[in-house]
């Protein structure tokens, strides 16, 4: 009876939340999260393998979609003074949140959760509201971020399996050899659509009674995955670089995305942003202190990336600078693997875990209410 609760449940919130975000002019997002949290808190919702693992299916293939909106050409095209404005942004991103850290007296799991940045929100953005020219900036300094950021996260990961040991030493080195097998598969696949430039047409038409190029992804996203979980790395990452690879190699096919798109933000995205409201305890709200130091660290992270994205300041104006420092304001799922690491291996305490969940999940509501109302003004 709890699994015909639980669909039917999920059913009513993919049918009615389209609806109430056109009623409340609300993000969708935000309003599947909340509703997530309102029907686990009621019974309706409850975790079990088969929601868990549709949930994260949703997480990898939003980083898919993620992927697909860089282009790696244009990335290491990228103009020298905007590469070098991206750079001097991360570096006083960390050094804040060095500072704050310290000052603030904080644990040093804080380290590496106040720099994190995640694109993957930022195409929920682009799906509120279109196109815009400091989100497109954005996603582009984002998948710098978001690779530093996986890197970090896959290392503090190997040091709680491992500690101080040859394993982890061995895990950061199939690490940099993956990297390694990207750049040489990048030169050899760009050499190969040069010298036979109909291949990649062969391979991903733009239209066939097969749907070929939805196959391809899918083959692609599901293969990269499964390899990544054989070598132990984080399978966030395969997910994105399958979306980069397509991006890059098969630009040509323009209509690939506006296919993959629906089902994902009509199904299996949806259920992430349920799953990650109804992981939200809402006895939580009951608590001062909670609510307080939730607070304080999110507007520690909006404001030191807010405070970051002034070196475009002159390229973006006032308005854009502060939409781009809080669209890479989203790291939500980065952040709650964090602290569930952290909290697996005792350097948290439960208190802080509930903390940091908490403000993963307020984040995402605080920056797409932010942004849709600054976005309207003048």
């Amino acid at each position: 009876m709890n699994a015909e609760f639980l669909i039917i449940s999920l059913s009513v919130i993919l049918l009615i939340s389209p609806f109430i975000s056109n009623m409340l002019k609300l993000p969708i997002s935000m309003v599947e999260i909340t509703l997530g949290a309102i029907f686990s808190g009621l019974g309706l919702i409850h975790h079990n393998e088969m929601f868990n693992l549709i949930a994260e299916v949703g997480f990898l293939y939003l980083m898919l979609l993620a992927g697909m909106e860089v282009n790696l050409k244009e990335l290491l095209n990228m103009e020298k003074s905007v590469f070098k404005k991206a750079m001097l942004f991360l570096l006083i991103l960390n050094v804040s949140s060095f500072i704050f850290v310290f000052v603030l007296g904080l644990s040093k799991v804080f380290l590496v959760i106040m720099p994190l940045i995640s694109i993957g929100l930022m195409i929920s953005i682009q799906q509120e509201i279109g196109k815009r020219d400091w989100l497109d900036l954005a996603i582009k300094i984002g998948v710098l971020g978001e690779l530093i950021s996986i890197l970090i996260l896959t290392i503090v990961s190997g040091y709680f399996e491992f500690g101080f040991d040859k394993k982890l030493l061995f895990n950061i080195g199939i690490l940099f050899l993956f990297l390694l097998f990207l750049a040489v598969a990048f030169f050899l696949m760009r050499s190969l659509f040069w010298w036979f430039p109909k291949l990649k047409h062969y391979l991903m038409p733009g239209v066939d009674k097969y749907h070929q190029d939805v196959r391809i992804a899918f083959s692609f996203f599901f293969i990269m995955i499964a390899f990544l979980m054989k070598i132990h790395l984080d399978v966030v990452l395969g997910a994105f670089v399958v979306g980069v690879f397509i991006s890059t190699f098969f630009e040509h096919n323009k209509d690939l995305e506006h296919k993959l798109a629906p089902f994902g933000f009509g199904f299996l995205i949806t259920i992430f942003f349920v799953h990650v409201g109804s992981s939200l305890n809402l006895s939580l709200l009951t608590s001062w202190g909670i609510i307080k130091d939730s607070l304080m660290i999110l507007i520690l992270m909006i404001g030191v990336r807010i405070f970051a994205s002034f070196v475009f300041y002159f390229t973006l104006g006032l308005k854009k600078t502060i939409l781009f420092g809080l669209s890479l304001s989203m790291p939500l799922t980065l952040m709650i693997a964090t602290a569930t690491l952290a909290h697996q291996n005792n350097s948290i305490s439960d208190y802080w875990y509930n903390v940091l969940v908490f403000t993963s999940v307020l984040e995402v509501i605080v920056v797409m209410i932010s942004v849709k109302i600054i976005e309207k003004k003048v």
